[in-house]
């Protein structure tokens, strides 16, 4: 009997959730037994806020390790986790179908009708920016902490709303808490925001040819493109740097904008493409940005 792949994940809720989907798409399309294999990361257990961290790879170093040592197979991330400059050491076997890209309002308002000076957390600096364009008489506070938590705050009245990814709200099935998703025209998301990344050794041919199967290739080429905007802008996940990109079938569209933490200036551009040429798509639009003054919104928290 062939033995279950080892799937490391961090132990959030939504980690082991989002895990747990991909263990059972795999199974169902291969037949691979696959067991979940909890890992705690610095970023779990760290008190400091991710802006501080510089928020680049904390949830995903220790998951990395644990592929080097062979202690699992295969590792699942959130896409907007993971460092942009490759780790030769290691491929990204698979990128399913995004789910929802938007952020999300929790709280029991829309962010139009909270009243002046209300109490919004969310631990992203590229929210706090977009957000503030919005309603910049509204007060941002940082948070951390998994979603149960930070929605714990609205429910105790400690903050009137929080903002978080629609996606994993809808993994954890809390997705009755949203007042409002914001569309993109409102709030870009994050580089690769609603989509998982499978990472395996770039060594095990056999392991990347089995979990192949769960890749969607319009996804991959819209994250492609995000990411390299972010790459290119040489920006962490904690800079205020949203970018989306959606492949029609025809084109690859990409939108994105940097925000400086004010709310007060921006930087925002689209171009389309081929899906072929996502990455040069997304290095573009940072060069164009870059000539606009994009790099000097981004102040210390980008590095």
């Amino acid at each position: 009997m062939t033995a279950a792949l080892r799937l490391g994940t961090r132990r959030s809720l939504m980690a082991t959730t989002q895990s747990q989907m991909v263990a059972d798409w795999l199974t169902a399309a291969t037949g691979r037994a696959v067991e979940l294999v909890g890992v705690t990361t610095f970023g779990d257990v760290t008190k400091a806020h991710l802006a501080q961290l510089g928020g680049t790879g904390v949830f995903v170093s220790a998951l990395r390790d644990k592929l080097v040592e062979g202690e699992i197979d295969f590792a699942v991330h959130s896409l907007k986790d993971l460092p942009t400059a490759p780790d030769e050491r290691l491929t990204l076997a698979a990128i399913p179908a995004r789910h929802d890209h938007r952020d999300a309002l929790v709280g029991p308002l829309k962010l139009a009708d909270l009243c002046s000076g209300a109490v919004v957390g969310t631990g992203s600096p590229r929210r706090v920016a977009q957000l503030k364009m919005l309603r910049p008489d509204l007060t941002y506070v940082p948070i951390r902490g998994n979603a149960d938590t930070r929605i714990a705050k609205v429910h105790s009245g400690e903050l009137d709303a929080v903002v978080l990814a629609a996606a994993g709200l809808f993994r954890i099935g809390r997705d009755d808490e949203i007042a409002q998703t914001f569309e993109v025209e409102e709030m870009l998301p994050a580089p690769g925001q609603g989509a998982l990344a499978v990472e395996c050794l770039a060594g095990r041919t056999d392991l990347i040819e089995l979990l192949g199967v769960l890749d969607d290739p319009k996804t991959r080429a819209a994250v492609t493109a995000e990411r390299a905007v972010l790459a290119a802008l040489e920006a962490g996940c904690a800079a205020p740097v949203g970018a989306f990109a959606v492949d029609d079938g025809h084109t690859l569209n990409l939108t994105a904008t940097v925000v400086d933490v004010d709310g007060r200036r921006a930087v925002r551009k689209s171009t389309a493409g081929t899906s072929a040429s996502a990455m040069e798509l997304g290095r573009d639009l940072a060069s164009a940005m870059i000539a606009e003054g994009a790099d000097t919104l981004m102040g210390e928290q980008s590095h």
